[in-house]
């Protein structure tokens, strides 16, 4: 019999593993979302603002909030028992001081149950990362392509392909990590700059489209399941599952069982 425990991934296991495993990491937004990915050895799950294109629609992540992000992010909580939850921060939710920061990370945790709080920027962030790192609160840093920031950067573009790009990496690198961030995230910048950083950073990386140098990697779950529309789907992701076609094709039968009589049958009732 195992008796061996299984591990609870918190932001100082997570930051410990640069050098040692990559770290898998996903997104989930519901409860058993969560529970499968965290049945499947997830070390972080990230309630991504991303939820407010994959699950209400939106066409951006701009409209998320902060109550919305603490309904999905307390969802979450109750699906997982190992991994690391770390909710993003909406935008406007850490923009106006630093006390508007540590109060709304503060109900992440508080309130939700989340480990760790992800923020958007670099060097422009390094204050906030700092006041929620020396209050207790563990950060995830991110930079590279900032979805909250697609009107000031000109839409969804890979980072990192000039000089001006490869400094403002560098350096937002630099003054995350040093603001205390336990990990940061590279989204969508040249594999050659991912490796770099990585190589660079004294913290773990995990890359979103930054190639595979990065310390770890994450995914949408929309995206790996294949319930992204094909031609919607980034070039990053990979599809391990198509269950957009298996959910439509199921939704069909139950919908032509219904209209001919042939559900439910005798055996769906009770005597």
């Amino acid at each position: 019999m195992n008796t061996k425990k299984p591990t609870v991934w918190t932001a100082a296991r997570v930051s410990g593993c640069k050098n040692r495993e990559k770290i898998a990491c996903v997104t989930a937004a519901d409860a058993a979302t969560a529970r499968l990915a965290d049945d499947a050895g997830m070390h972080l799950i990230l309630v991504g603002d991303s939820l407010a294109m994959t699950v209400l629609g939106y066409a951006n992540t701009l409209p998320a909030t902060m109550r919305t992000m603490l309904h999905h992010t307390a969802a979450v909580v109750r699906g997982v028992s190992q991994a690391l939850v770390v909710s993003d921060m909406p935008f406007l939710s850490y923009h106006l001081s630093l006390e508007q920061a540590l109060r709304n990370a503060g109900r992440f945790i508080q309130k939700a149950g989340a480990g760790a709080v992800k923020i958007e920027g670099g060097a422009a962030r390094a204050g906030t990362i700092r006041h929620l790192v020396s209050n207790g609160i563990p950060v995830l840093g991110h930079i590279g392509l900032t979805p909250q920031s697609i009107h000031t950067l000109g839409g969804y573009k890979v980072q990192g392909r000039d000089t001006a790009d490869v400094k403002k990496l560098k350096d937002d690198l630099a003054a995350v990590i040093d603001a205390g961030a336990f990990a940061v995230v590279l989204e969508c910048v040249t594999q050659t700059m991912g490796a770099e950083l990585t190589r660079l950073a004294g913290v773990p990386t995990i890359g979103i489209g930054a190639g595979p140098a990065c310390d770890g990697q994450i995914l949408v779950s929309h995206d790996l399941l294949g319930l992204t529309p094909p031609e919607a789907t980034p070039r990053f992701a990979r599809r391990y599952a198509e269950l957009g076609q298996a959910t439509a094709k199921a939704f069909t039968a139950y919908c032509n069982d219904v209209r001919r009589g042939d559900f439910p049958g005798t055996e769906h009732g009770y005597d």
